[in-house]
């Protein structure tokens, strides 16, 4: 574990350090987002602030990781042992990618062409498909682990659950982003908790790439802070709901996902119910928008009371999902 807290603690300051020529980079070259219509007018002020902030959340992941997380020393000499690492990380910058092409349509001034949601969601089904297949034959993961009741193998029926974990996680992460800080700090939160847990399960290697992704996202936090000098956009959020779920896979908790990113699931499920309810009963709405975030500002919390008050859901999910964790 003090391998695992030293290297987080590492790439804080790294992100602190990489954070500030990258705002002034995205600055310089205008990419600044626009805000939607269908956000609080009280946002308006947030157009132009830059955006693709994950740019600096992931090369702080990549450059850590592959210092610390990918060889061991035998013998007076590195030996790349930690294959499985490679996964995760695989996964965030494959997703990384996807977010960027995605956030190049969200610029003020429309310079660029992002993706249409129909293909967004194509490619990261075919993500999700590759992850579930990769867990499957790559690393021969097909159980699931009930607290109290202990681990079960699933067989084949464990490809299908652990394409809707990516799919699903990746999708609720990505609605969470919308509030000054909102994502980052439940981020942390969540990757801490499976950090915790994979050490608990001897997983050392994971639980060090855990803790380098929260301390990436607290260097990122630092510019991400109401009022924020820059926002992650897709090329963060995305990374951060695949790369959360295939966490969770590994350690076999996926089953605790919903306790330990209980806010994600109460955004995504506003987004869900607040669809569904318009549709039954011919325009009238749930919420006064969603997803929830926003609705809840638009009930009169402030943005920083918002995202403060989410944090102790997220917190307390942490916790009682390391707690369940532990009791298998």
């Amino acid at each position: 574990m003090t391998h695992a807290l030293l290297t987080g603690g590492a790439a804080f300051l790294l992100a602190l350090l990489l954070g500030r020529p990258t705002v002034r980079m995205l600055s310089a070259r205008k990419m600044g987002k626009a805000i939607s219509e269908w956000e609080p007018s009280s946002h308006g002020v947030k157009s132009g602030t830059p955006t693709m902030g994950g740019l600096f959340i992931w090369g702080t992941v990549a450059i850590v990781t592959t210092f610390t997380n990918l060889f061991e020393v035998h013998d007076g000499g590195l030996v790349f042992e930690r294959r499985s690492i490679l996964l995760p990380l695989l996964v965030i910058v494959s997703m990384a990618l996807l977010g960027f092409w995605d956030d190049l349509g969200s610029l003020v001034g429309g310079a660029y062409k992002g993706l249409s949601w129909r293909l967004k969601l194509t490619l990261v089904a075919v993500l999700s498909c590759v992850v579930a297949g990769t867990m499957y034959w790559g690393l021969d993961a097909q159980s699931i682990n009930i607290p109290w009741a202990g681990q079960y193998e699933l067989g084949y029926v464990y490809l299908g659950f652990a394409f809707l974990t990516v799919f699903a996680t990746t999708s609720a992460v990505a609605v969470t982003d919308g509030l000054d800080g909102l994502l980052g700090g439940l981020a942390v939160f969540a990757f801490g908790a499976y950090g915790v847990i994979a050490f608990a399960q001897g997983q050392d290697f994971l639980a060090v790439f855990c803790f380098t992704v929260g301390g990436a996202l607290l260097g990122f936090l630092w510019f991400n802070v109401h009022p924020a000098s820059v926002f992650m956009g897709d090329t963060g959020a995305l990374p951060l709901g695949a790369g959360l779920a295939t966490v969770a896979l590994m350690t076999g908790h996926w089953l605790l996902l919903p306790v330990i990113g209980v806010v994600f699931v109460a955004e995504a499920l506003s987004d869900v119910l607040q669809i569904v309810y318009f549709k039954t009963t011919g325009g009238q709405r749930l919420f006064r928008k969603a997803p929830l975030h926003i609705h809840l500002e638009l009930l009169g919390w402030s943005e920083p009371q918002v995202v403060m008050r989410l944090y102790l859901f997220g917190i307390a999910g942490a916790m009682v999902g390391v707690a369940l964790a532990l009791s298998v």
